[in-house]
């Protein structure tokens, strides 16, 4: 509530008088609480968002390496490099190492629209169609979000268990950025890539970029050692 204040100053015959104003501003706290609660239960402040995962197989006849073990032409690895490089192979390294002398191994791409994009979406082509029908049903509210949800997470779920989609480990070095790790997340989600980890380099792949790229940046200070007593 507002009052006002009279304050006489002066002597004499010509007395001035001044008006002080105080508005009291204490209701307005009552107010502003109430704007507040209906603003929070009238507006959605974030959606949640889930992730799909596919949990190891329960069958007890497998050995637990037969359990984890990608089917080797599934597995996608993608190293992320400097200036922006990035590379990838597809299988896993051969035990006798032969893959760090082929040079053909390790290819490298780009963060292009014909780079990774299109190598992804060409190894993940049946999936990504599917998966495309679905949002356009969404789109046209033909489904509920949460059924776009529950078919996508069961289409991923079991091509992974089919090893019908590829599996893909990101693994950046030293010396990428977090704008090149956030690329290489976005064109999974670009891709409908199902299933996907982000990992850290071993010593191998810092070995494969150095022998693709002659940087020794890459390598560890272990690997520098051994490079420099084999020269």
């Amino acid at each position: 509530m507002s009052e006002i204040q009279v304050k006489e100053e002066g002597g004499g015959k010509n007395k001035q008088k001044k008006q002080q104003l105080r508005v009291d501003f204490t209701p307005m706290v009552d107010m502003n609480m109430l704007l507040i609660t209906f603003f929070m239960f009238c507006t959605t402040l974030l959606t949640p968002k889930t992730m799909n995962i596919t949990m190891p197989t329960k069958d007890d006849t497998l050995t637990d390496e037969e359990k984890t073990k990608f089917k080797e032409s599934m597995a996608i690895t993608i190293l992320l490099g400097a200036n922006d490089e990035v590379y990838y192979y597809t299988g896993m390294i051969a035990e006798d190492r032969s893959s760090y002398a082929d040079p053909d191994f390790l290819k490298q791409s780009s963060y292009d629209a014909d780079g990774l994009r299109k190598y992804l979406l060409e190894r993940n082509n049946e999936m990504y169609a599917v998966i495309q029908d679905l949002k356009t049903k969404k789109e046209k509210q033909q489904i509920t979000e949460a059924q776009y949800n529950l078919q996508t997470g069961e289409l991923q779920k079991k091509a992974i268990q089919d090893t019908k989609a590829p599996q893909i480990m990101i693994k950046p070095t030293d010396l990428s950025t977090y704008k090149n790790t956030v690329d290489a997340l976005d064109e999974m989600l670009v891709c409908n890539i199902g299933s996907y980890t982000l990992s850290e380099i071993n010593q191998g792949d810092t070995y494969l970029l150095y022998m693709k790229t002659g940087n020794t940046e890459y390598l560890s200070e272990e690997q520098k050692l051994e490079l420099n007593k084999a020269k």
